[in-house]
């Protein structure tokens, strides 16, 4: 058990998408707080993270090569599809997913959850940029103006 928490914790996708909202729900029955009144908005926002996510990832594989993960280098830039929209969609998915796990249950634990995760992928940017940077060099930096790092439809 301890083997496969350690597991599922050292795995982003498997800590935002599964572990994240079990705890929640445990953290909201132990405290007398029922998961089935989870707000609806809420579960669909958590979905659509969690089909962002597979689909931006799905995406870069195919047309940037590289992946899956953080230590695989990618061949090609990839700025089409979501990438176009943001410069980091499958982390824009894991937020979305964990914005949405506050707002179904309204839970403190999510909301710690929301805010670790913002920091941890805003510093995990800062890494993937710079590495970006030194890989694509120039193509890079007009990629950087043109699309903004988070929130879609924003102009630098």
């Amino acid at each position: 058990m301890i083997d496969a928490l350690e597991r599922a914790w050292s795995a982003s996708p498997k800590r935002t998408f599964a572990l994240f909202p079990v705890a929640t729900i445990g953290f909201d029955l132990l405290r007398g707080r029922p998961p089935w009144r989870a707000r609806p908005s809420g579960l669909a926002l958590m979905a659509a993270g969690y089909l962002l996510y597979r689909a931006a990832g799905a995406y870069r594989q195919v047309e940037g090569g590289g992946g899956p993960g953080f230590a695989a280098k990618p061949d090609r830039l990839v700025t089409t599809g979501p990438y176009a929209i943001v410069r980091n969609p499958m982390y824009f998915g894991h937020l979305l997913s964990s914005l949405g796990l506050l707002l179904a249950t309204r839970s403190p634990l999510a909301f710690v959850v929301l805010v670790s995760q913002w920091q941890r992928f805003t510093a995990r940017v800062g890494l993937d940029e710079e590495r970006l940077a030194r890989r694509f060099g120039p193509e890079y930096e007009d990629y950087l103006r043109r699309v903004p790092r988070w929130i879609p439809l924003t102009a630098r």
